[in-house]
């Protein structure tokens, strides 16, 4: 499956952003669908991820103020961001994998497809 990050941009602190996930090729209805990210200098980390049932999981991090969704029928997923702040300043990426479970949900190496990063930015 092809993916395509969007959405990515700059941002003040506090603001907001939505990164959109879109797939083509093949579905992703069956496949947790995840979103990592990557600042500069730093290791590839798990921001969040979505199974097909629509189970979330988010790294401590992010969570309370990210929400991942997904539409099956327009094989989107998005990462809506709320209360930014200058440390989520990373390009982001999404990926999916079939043979993800909950074990490995936050493991980069489980995920089989993946995107070009989208660039955030949040100045302070």
């Amino acid at each position: 499956v092809q993916l395509q990050a969007s959405g990515g941009g700059l941002v003040q602190a506090g603001g907001s952003l939505r990164l959109s996930c879109a797939a083509s090729g093949r579905t992703f209805s069956s496949r947790f669908v995840g979103w990592f990210r990557q600042a500069p200098g730093k290791e590839r980390e798990f921001v969040a991820t979505i199974k097909w049932t629509g189970h979330t999981y988010y790294a401590d991090s992010v969570k309370d103020r990210f929400t991942i969704s997904r539409d099956n029928a327009k094989n989107t997923v998005y990462l809506h961001m709320n209360s930014l702040k200058p440390e989520d300043t990373a390009v982001y990426s999404c990926a999916a994998g079939r043979s993800v479970i909950q074990s490995t949900a936050a493991s980069a190496s489980a995920y089989n497809d993946w995107g070009q990063g989208t660039l955030v930015t949040v100045s302070s």
